[in-house]
């Protein structure tokens, strides 16, 4: 659960469901490989790669690097990622409601990184409460039923937190404080 749901894959995944699930799906589909492409690079890849890097440098394996001391390098490299995916997307006039999903992302790495500074939060339950947040947002602007997609999310909450505390990456408050600060920082900076 925790490899599959990883937050990183979160934004593109929103914007696939967007591209198929909505009427965006009459959009060119050029236009959406182009939009994909620059999402999966600047959302996945090289923050994926700059942090593997950096682990490797390091010579930290993954459960080393996931203690709070560690992780503010991670949060600043995927943040300056993300950031500059946004930045590319403003540039090139892409709609508002589908930028919205990566700044949605960049918001909740923030808070993520700033309350890391304190205490440890589950990024990943944070990431699956924004697609929750994500969710309820889009359903008001799109004025379709979001129960069953609310179903489905906090299902997948459920079992993505379930994983980090059997892993031992985080405890319940940790997990359940993650995924409050998505929903709240996801739904919020779509709206707006």
């Amino acid at each position: 659960m925790s490899l599959v749901f990883t937050p990183f894959y979160l934004p593109t995944l929103g914007l696939l469901a967007l591209f198929s699930l909505s009427y965006l799906s009459l959009l060119p589909f050029m236009y959406k490989t182009v939009v994909m492409a620059i999402v999966y690079f600047f959302t996945i890849l090289l923050p994926t790669l700059l942090i593997h890097i950096y682990r490797r440098h390091q010579r930290w394996t993954l459960i080393e690097l996931g203690q709070r001391e560690r992780r503010m390098v991670p949060y600043v490299l995927s943040i300056l990622c993300y950031f500059t995916c946004v930045y590319i997307m403003r540039s090139i006039h892409i709609p508002h409601f589908m930028s919205s999903i990566v700044i949605a992302a960049l918001g909740i790495q923030i808070v993520c990184a700033i309350v890391n500074v304190w205490w440890k939060i589950s990024t990943h339950t944070a990431a699956i409460g924004g697609v929750v947040g994500a969710v309820g947002a889009f359903a008001d602007i799109f004025g379709f039923n979001p129960v069953p997609w609310f179903c489905i999310t906090i299902l997948l909450a459920g079992m993505l937190g379930t994983s980090r505390m059997i892993l031992r990456q985080h405890s319940l408050s940790e997990v359940v404080v993650g995924f409050v600060v998505g929903v709240v920082v996801g739904a919020a900076l779509i709206v707006f």
